[in-house]
């Protein structure tokens, strides 16, 4: 029960803060828009747990970078870490989960409070990516 009120005061931490810091817009795409912005090269970050990627699999290419563990806890700054490692904040960057709520929050987080300047993230997830029969891969 902690855990579930962690994430949810966590969620409403970034929802308040990412509303004041920076004036970036976050784009929320369909799965066709991805496939366009796959194509143009710009990087994905799958932010879901080890479970959910083996469970559904993965977008080739994409960058797995967990933001939560599986017991729901997380680690802010390793993970903005590992996302610089993979786009600046004058890259273009699109966040992917299950269903799109915690890719929305952290791409909220990165635009507002980080300062990335063109962040995506794709609505629905990969549950709809998959429902509209695109591939996906089995994660490293």
């Amino acid at each position: 029960m902690k855990s579930l009120v962690t994430k949810y005061l966590f969620i409403c931490i970034f929802l308040c803060i990412a509303d004041t810091a920076y004036a970036n817009e976050v784009l929320n795409i369909e799965s066709h828009e991805l496939k366009q912005h796959i194509q143009q090269g710009i990087a994905v970050i799958d932010v879901r747990t080890t479970s959910e990627w083996k469970k559904t699999g993965v977008l080739e290419g994409s960058h797995l970078i967990m933001f939560y563990d599986e017991q729901g806890k997380y680690d802010l700054n390793a993970w903005l870490a590992e996302v610089a490692q993979v786009a600046n904040k004058d890259e273009p960057v699109i966040l992917i989960c299950h269903s799109g709520g915690r890719s929305k929050q952290l791409a909220k987080y990165l635009a507002n409070v980080v300062g990335y300047k063109e962040v995506y993230n794709v609505k629905h997830g990969i549950s709809h990516w998959i429902k509209k029969k695109n591939i996906v891969v089995t994660p490293n």
